[in-house]
């Protein structure tokens, strides 16, 4: 079983309860918007670090981090993007890398808004974990924790930092 701690769009911030809300998992993901080389380097230094850029993310994160990820966790196949879209309407980049690599688990960020939507027309989990900086339009900052055990993704958990 392995633990993941998931986040997005932290816009340069990096609050404090993160390290307390992933003390126990096995690896943090970063969907994008990250702002800062400080941010990846503080969520690096502290657990296993997966990274995807975003839009916002500068040369310095753009050479660190690629645009799109495809990783294979526990016989879960993920595939990570910033801006994606959400079931039925991904966008041009996204459903054809979603048709050829067939991912379990399509995770992206940049909305700002937290959503879990299952896609049965691709047998796929969709998961955008909202926003936990301070910069954009939500009004709660969200984190998500969950763990991927042999080809299932269990104990799903909605961490809601408070009022950005």
């Amino acid at each position: 079983m392995t633990k993941i701690g998931l986040l997005s769009d932290t816009h340069s911030y990096l609050p404090e309860q993160v390290y307390n809300h992933f003390a126990n998992v096995d690896e943090i993901w970063h969907a994008g918007d990250i702002g800062s080389i400080e941010v990846a380097d503080a969520l690096e230094k502290f657990k296993p670090f997966r990274a995807v850029y975003g839009n916002i993310d500068g040369a310095d994160l753009r050479i660190r981090y690629p645009e799109h990820l495809h990783f294979t966790i526990e016989n879960v196949p993920i595939y990570m993007t910033h801006i994606g879209g959400y079931p039925p309407n991904y966008n041009a980049i996204s459903k054809p890398q979603i048709k050829e690599y067939k991912p379990h688990l399509f995770i992206c960020g940049h909305s700002h808004i937290l959503k879990v939507i299952p896609d049965p027309t691709f047998n796929l989990l969709h998961i955008n974990p909202g926003a936990c900086g301070k910069h954009g339009w939500h009004k709660i900052s969200t984190l998500v924790r969950f763990d991927i055990d042999d080809n299932r993704v269990r104990n799903f958990e909605i961490i809601e930092l408070g009022k950005r």
